[in-house]
């Protein structure tokens, strides 16, 4: 949906279908709480979805927005922001789309450092499909897919992220939605990737990993915590290894994204570019 107001700061779509309490509504809540304090109109920011009940936010927030084939959202993104690098762009896709089909274009995105915001909705499961595992589940989960037990061990994300070169990486959970707000917006404000992993709780199909699984489980992190240190966000990272689900930024350091090191964007978007203009035009006689 494109706001008919440019000046408006209302980003409210259509009424949302998630079940109730699924952490997407807190997800959806913290995204347009970052964009308005910003101060951030629809048509000053745009967002790729991925497939699956994260990707139905494509309807439920009002912006500049596509909805991508599955695992292809970060691919989408790397495009539009090559396209016009002054737009903020901003990827959301659950754990199955980013972490497992769109697994390989996280890989490069981290590695190429992309000036991108990445919200990651973690549930362990593929809950438009209806629960089957998905890359981040625990070894042992059972299934409609996986009936006697996942044999693989669970992707660490946070680690993931790190260790391929993500120059932003952080964790929130959808039941603290002041703090995933201020990941939201602090995410979007750092140039390079930033990498926001939400532990969503799936309260259809995923009985274990509940709200009150994570608030047992997550802790934010240490006051005296050096995000700027990245072997104390391995450290910390290493903790979902025992079941312990760190919140806040891990990591943040300063390096040029892909984008900074494009030659061909030093003076102006690409978008503005004069050829490109000329391209469009062209294209409109045949449209």
């Amino acid at each position: 949906m494109i706001d008919s107001q440019p000046s408006s700061l209302d980003f409210t779509g259509y009424t949302p279908t998630w079940c109730a309490g699924c952490g997407n509504w807190g997800i959806g809540k913290g995204i347009e709480l970052a964009l308005k304090k910003q101060q951030l109109s629809p048509d000053s920011v745009i967002m790729l979805f991925d497939i699956g009940c994260s990707g139905n936010m494509n309807d439920f927030i009002n912006a500049y927005a596509m909805h991508t084939l599955h695992g292809r959202a970060l691919a989408t993104a790397v495009g539009v922001k090559i396209a016009n690098h002054k737009l903020p762009v901003l990827v959301t896709g659950g754990d199955g789309a980013l972490y497992g089909e769109g697994g390989n274009h996280f890989l490069h995105a981290c590695r190429g450092n992309h000036d991108l915001t990445v919200i990651v909705h973690d549930n362990s499961v593929y809950g438009l499909t209806t629960g089957q595992v998905s890359p981040t589940a625990s070894k042992g989960k059972k299934s409609k897919s996986t009936p006697s037990g996942i044999i693989e061990r669970p992707v660490n994300p946070l680690l993931l992220a790190l260790t391929q070169g993500a120059t932003f990486v952080a964790q929130g959970f959808t039941a603290q939605l002041p703090q995933l707000a201020e990941l939201i917006t602090a995410g979007m404000q750092h140039k390079g990737l930033s990498i926001i992993n939400v532990l969503q709780p799936c309260v259809t199909f995923n009985k274990e990993n509940t709200y009150a699984y994570y608030i047992k489980n997550t802790y934010k992190l240490p006051e005296d915590h050096d995000k700027s240190n990245f072997s104390q966000a391995l450290e910390q990272a290493q903790a979902v290894f025992e079941e312990r689900f760190p919140l806040g930024i891990l990591y943040q350091a300063e390096r040029p994204s892909y984008q900074d090191e494009l030659p061909q964007l030093a003076s102006e978007a690409l978008v503005n570019k004069q050829r490109f203009l000329n391209n469009s035009a062209l294209l409109k006689q045949f449209t």
